[in-house]
């Protein structure tokens, strides 16, 4: 353990009948001249983990895994997961810092630091396994603990990094040793005077409803989940409700949610250490309006991606911005884009060249994409996404000067409308009955302005092509003309 926390590793990983592993830089190899561990030493080893912690070691005999936290002293603090894998003991320690880390040496935003400082809400920290939620978390709460005096309640399983008072008032309560579970310990909190409230996990229905309650009731709440990007996160937290109450799930939740913040840890160009990747939402009224409409809560990416005037990003945009300061390779940085097609255009666009091998991959990609994300959206009863379609060409406008409404009223419909089926013949069919007689055009001698004058409801320039006679408005061939 030692060792680890000396050469910067993130987690420890050790086996039955296996040498421990080490995860560093994000790979994951053997300690060089570890031997394998017997299970009698993984044996002696937990329970030296839970000496300090009985209740922990009875609920490992009990169902076979528990997790705690462990501290070495004058080494580092570790969080602890013991299980079972075919009747052999196994145990994941992630190395928990001494010192929070500031939230300014962390490569965030800066509109992260504006979250923390909000007066009450919901703030969202997700991401998967290792992406650095935990840091972030407490860099937010240790930010607030130098820059304002508030109580803060903090529920964990287990406690990681511990806090010490400095403007702030803060208790840290652990499942299992100090409280029995989060929802329960929510409950309570609502009595202990707090004003911010940190929640490790929120990991049912009762606890995110608790979370929902105390942001209501004028409380900062922060918490996290275990999902990729924003919108997987808003569908999860929907998806902790019955059907029959997801629309005040979704009214609950678009007047609470302050913020999402989503990361990625991408590997350094010199392969040396890991930077984020951060995908931002901001709760603006757009946003709220999207979450509370089913039908709208699919244009949110697009939302985020134009809402840099109040700081929210993309993965993708934070990706870019990553390739233009050099931080990251572009090969590094198309693996963790949410849409390599997309990103390989914001490449170019921003004169960055890709090769020809990336370009392919990008393009080979994006069917495969469309078709996880309309999957995605019917899984959750929400309808399939929707993806880009190419724009049809602008149909060609006839100058008024070549208007002669006698000829019209003889002349082909593909005379003087725009090709709009595609066909081969380029003609045009209109739904509903065919159009019977004589055709008439309804104004034989329509009124002309002056020179100079605008007719009123029509710009300047070439007048538009006039509607087939017999073609009521409100058909769609009509509209599409």
């Amino acid at each position: 353990m030692r060792q680890v926390s000396t050469l910067g590793a993130s987690d420890l990983h050790m086996k039955a009948g296996s040498p421990p592993y080490l995860r560093l830089n994000g790979e994951l190899t053997p300690i060089p001249g570890m031997y394998s561990v017997g299970p009698d030493e993984m044996d002696m080893i937990v329970r030296e983990l839970t000496r300090h912690a009985p209740n922990r070691l009875h609920e490992f005999e009990q169902v076979g895994e528990t997790d705690l936290s462990y501290e070495l002293r004058s080494c580092a603090r570790f969080r602890v997961n013991v299980f079972r894998q075919r009747g052999e003991i196994s145990i994941a320690l992630r190395v928990i810092p001494d010192e929070v880390p500031a939230l300014a040496t962390l490569n965030l935003p800066p509109i992260i630091e504006r979250l923390a400082m909000e007066s009450r809400g919901l703030v969202l920290v997700t991401g998967a396994t290792g992406s650095g939620k935990s840091t972030s978390l407490a860099a937010m709460i240790d930010h607030i603990n130098e820059h304002s005096s508030k109580h803060i309640v903090t529920v964990e399983d287990p406690i990681e990094m511990v806090h010490r008072d400095k403007r702030s008032l803060i208790n840290q309560r652990e499942i299992g040793v100090d409280t029995g579970s989060f929802s329960g310990a929510l409950r309570r909190a609502l009595r202990q005077d707090p004003d911010v409230i940190l929640i490790g996990e929120m990991r049912d229905e009762e606890t995110v409803r608790a979370a929902l309650s105390a942001a209501e009731t004028g409380h900062l709440v922060f918490s996290t989940l275990h999902t990729i990007d924003v919108m997987e996160t808003i569908y999860r937290v929907l998806d902790f409700f019955p059907a029959a109450l997801e629309r005040q799930a979704r009214s609950m939740l678009a007047g609470t949610l302050r913020g999402i913040i989503s990361q990625r840890l991408i590997k350094t160009a010199d392969g040396r250490s890991r930077v984020p990747a951060i995908e931002v939402m901001v709760g603006t009224s757009r946003i709220a309006d999207a979450i509370e409409n089913p039908d709208d809560t699919g244009t949110i990416h697009d939302a985020i991606a134009e809402g840099a005037y109040y700081g929210m990003q993309s993965f993708d945009q934070s990706l870019l911005q990553l390739v233009l300061d050099r931080a990251v390779t572009i090969e590094e940085a198309m693996l963790h884009a949410s849409s390599k097609q997309n990103f390989s255009l914001l490449l170019e666009a921003n004169n960055v060249r890709i090769d020809r091998d990336l370009r392919r991959a990008a393009a080979g990609s994006q069917t495969g994409a469309n078709d996880e994300l309309g999957a995605d959206g019917l899984r959750h009863g929400r309808g399939a996404v929707p993806v880009p379609v190419p724009i049809p060409a602008a149909p060609t406008v006839h100058p008024a000067a070549t208007y002669d409404p006698a000829a019209v009223a003889g002349a082909p419909a593909q005379e003087f409308l725009p090709n709009i089926g595609g066909g081969a013949s380029g003609t045009v069919s209109f739904p509903g009955p065919a159009p019977t007689g004589q055709r008439q055009h309804p104004q034989a001698h329509p009124a002309q302005p002056q020179q100079g004058q605008v007719q009123q409801g029509h710009p300047a320039g070439p007048q538009q092509p006039r509607p087939q006679p017999g073609i009521t408005p409100d058909l769609p061939g009509h509209n599409a003309a």
